[in-house]
């Protein structure tokens, strides 16, 4: 269904939590499409340019239709170059918290629009996060109230993990899954009033 106010918006995503940010800024997407794609990262690539490179293929890999906007985007955690896996379960999980525990890691939030043209453009929020450190305890509890399972590190800062972040420098909503100032810079570019 086309807007009256403007090109109709595709959300590339099967995220409850991006359709909800975007909702943010005023946004309902048109259509919801979840993208199909191998998240693999490559041999030796850096978490940056892997967090990139997924959006891009996440938005490119939903078929356009003529004068549609396409939205994706990919949250990475990272520690260091390393790229951390997301929890598909408890002991993966508890993996995850211990490595963060007390320590720094990087959130990589990255979107890519790609225009009624077919241009694509790319934005990436680069958020620092530091947990406490954190007890066998509170991992175990953390764990069982499930919360972190399927998501990027092991846990939702939306959520309880909120109360493990002892510093953050960055966007808050890039680590929930997208980042609201370079969404909106992109979709204005694109032609989405807002």
């Amino acid at each position: 269904m086309t807007r009256p106010d403007g090109p109709t918006l595709v959300l590339a995503s099967s995220s409850p939590r991006r359709r909800d940010l975007l909702g943010r800024l005023g946004v309902v997407p048109d259509r919801i499409e979840a993208p199909a794609i191998d998240e693999s990262p490559k041999a030796g690539e850096l978490p940056r340019v892997y967090a990139l490179r997924l959006a891009v293929e996440k938005a490119k890999a939903v078929k356009r239709r003529e004068g549609e906007i396409v939205l994706a985007g990919d949250t990475t955690v990272a520690l260091g170059r390393r790229i951390l896996p997301p929890a598909d379960d408890e002991a993966i999980q508890r993996k995850l918290l211990g490595l963060l525990s007390g320590r720094r890691h990087h959130c990589l939030s990255a979107v890519c629009v790609i225009d009624a043209a077919g241009k694509a453009r790319t934005r990436i929020a680069d958020t620092i996060v530091t947990f406490k450190p954190l007890s066998a305890a509170e991992i175990d509890a953390y764990v069982a109230c499930g919360e972190g399972l399927g998501k990027a590190g092991g846990y939702a800062i939306q959520g309880r993990a909120e109360g493990f972040v002892r510093y953050l420098a960055g966007s808050h909503s890039g680590v929930i899954g997208l980042p609201l100032y370079e969404t909106r810079g992109l979709l204005i570019a694109a032609g989405v009033a807002l």
